[in-house]
């Protein structure tokens, strides 16, 4: 794909979701997510955020979980590229769930046309997939356990902001979701 250049403002999107506010935990620029990361701010700016928009605060796992995804997620956007001012955003509620996006790149692709990058991130060190569809096994939890493919985590966001979003909808803002498993360095079956 194409990286995009330009951007739409995600908080666009937030337009005609009946009866539902889109929550974003953290939206800025690529340019100034970099450097909060590089300066070691972004955790503490995530949760700052995740306490004002949600009135409570979340775990320490939590926290440290966007510590470590945060870097990660910086290496992959220190690409010439993808535009300083590509827009980021972290902990995106999906209308009408508890489910939240871990991570959105949005701008616009080639061609002109408005897009976003759906990202569902993990730690996982490894995972095997299962009989069951969209279902892996992984370590999670203090054991392994049954849980969602994260490719199909991030499908099931896109297709539910293509379902319950009408700016998506009459806009035909492409999305694109995809799964980033950082510590897993041999993906072996969850790839096919």
């Amino acid at each position: 794909m194409e990286w995009m250049v330009n951007y739409i403002n995600l908080k666009d999107l937030q337009k005609n979701i009946t009866s539902y506010k889109f929550m974003i935990v953290y939206h800025d620029s690529k340019l100034t997510f970099m450097s909060h990361v590089r300066e070691s701010k972004i955790d503490y700016i995530i949760h700052d955020n995740f306490q004002k928009q949600l009135g409570r605060s979340t775990g320490k796992r939590e926290i440290e979980s966007w510590k470590n995804s945060m870097q990660y997620m910086r290496n992959v956007l220190d690409d010439p590229e993808i535009p300083d001012d590509a827009r980021i955003s972290i902990e995106c509620q999906v209308p009408n769930t508890s489910k939240r996006i871990d991570f959105i790149i949005t701008g616009q692709n080639d061609k002109k046309r408005d897009c976003a990058v759906i990202i569902e991130l993990k730690q996982w060190e490894s995972a095997t997939i299962t009989a069951m569809d969209g279902v892996v096994k992984t370590y999670v939890g203090g054991g392994i356990r049954d849980v969602s493919h994260p490719s199909y985590q991030a499908w099931s966001y896109a297709a539910l902001l293509e379902g319950f979003n009408e700016e998506v909808y009459q806009q035909n803002i492409t999305l694109k979701p995809c799964a980033f498993l950082h510590n897993c360095e041999k993906p072996g079956d969850l790839v096919s």
